[in-house]
């Protein structure tokens, strides 16, 4: 008995170690993550800073028709409020080079801007003169700037519109390499754990170099929720979901990304070094809800 009692203990001991270290890597995941703050939510910055460490990460989206002059302004809100500003890059947004150019300058200048996320721009035909990411990256302008590193996207469900995503990829980490800046790769959101912790491992393999914060759909009403997931390409695992006799119990299980973390700290864990650094809060025009929910995992 005394045997059988202490094989048991055992086991419960090391069934609350491992418990406790998925709190623990989920806390450090957050910690090292970010979260979105749209240039509309800019009068809350000071209440998202109150809740989250001092110099998180705080994308600003860039917005269809959004003036470079308000991005400056939503920059400047985030920097005062004690967090690190990374603006969205749109490629196919950019409507003039020379600009554009000052734009990045004087963030980088005034407020201490050393990132920014680059990305294609969800629009059917460029506006100006970049047609791709690729195009402003091989500019050089992003570094001669002073820009320090890049993050890029990933996208574990695949892109509707790219069909070389990996060839895409290495192109824009050799080009990074050559100018001496940073990468790592933001993924889009999925309701599908399993498929990031797959598109992680992929990328482990293919580019160990290249760190990568997790994208997680922050929490949100679940309808909300769908329809984002639809205007982003979402729609392998919101289709599956849907097929379910409880889709939408299920749909509203996963507007709490606790499921998320939970599977993102178990691969962290098991893959050292990982190359999940962090996850990224996609908050969907609510971003004091986001940080409070991070606030509370952390």
């Amino acid at each position: 008995m005394e045997a059988f009692g202490s094989s048991t203990s055992l086991t419960s001991s090391r069934a609350s170690a491992t418990s406790r270290g998925l709190d623990a890597r989920i806390s450090e995941l957050l910690v090292a993550g970010s979260l979105e703050l749209s240039p509309r939510e800019l009068h809350r910055a000071g209440d998202v800073a109150a809740l989250l460490p001092a110099n998180t990460c705080v994308y600003i989206p860039s917005l269809p028709g959004l003036p470079l002059a308000r991005t400056l302004e939503a920059i400047a809100a985030i920097r005062a409020a004690g967090l690190d500003p990374v603006p969205h890059v749109s490629a196919r947004r950019v409507l003039n080079r020379e600009e554009f150019e000052r734009f990045i300058r004087e963030a980088v200048r005034r407020y201490g801007v050393h990132r920014v996320l680059l990305l294609g721009g969800d629009e059917p035909r460029p506006k100006g003169p970049f047609a791709d990411s690729l195009e402003i990256l091989e500019s050089g302008l992003l570094a001669d700037s002073g820009i320090r590193e890049i993050g890029v996207a990933g996208y574990p469900e695949g892109h509707p519109r790219i069909s070389n995503l990996g060839e895409s990829l290495q192109r824009k980490v050799e080009l990074a390499r050559r100018q001496r800046l940073g990468i790592y790769v933001v993924t889009q959101f999925s309701f599908a754990p399993g498929r990031v912790v797959e598109y992680c491992a992929r990328l482990a393999r293919s580019a160990p170099e290249v760190s990568i914060y997790a994208g997680v759909a922050g929490p949100s009403d679940p309808m909300a929720l769908a329809r984002y997931a639809q205007r982003c390409g979402v729609s392998v695992s919101l289709r599956a979901m849907r097929t379910l006799g409880t889709g939408i119990a299920r749909l509203v299980t996963h507007s709490d990304p606790h499921d998320q973390l939970i599977a993102l700290a178990r691969y962290s864990l098991q893959r050292e070094p990982s190359n999940v650094v962090g996850v990224h809060l996609y908050s969907f025009g609510g971003a004091v809800r986001t940080a409070s929910w991070m606030r509370e995992q952390i």
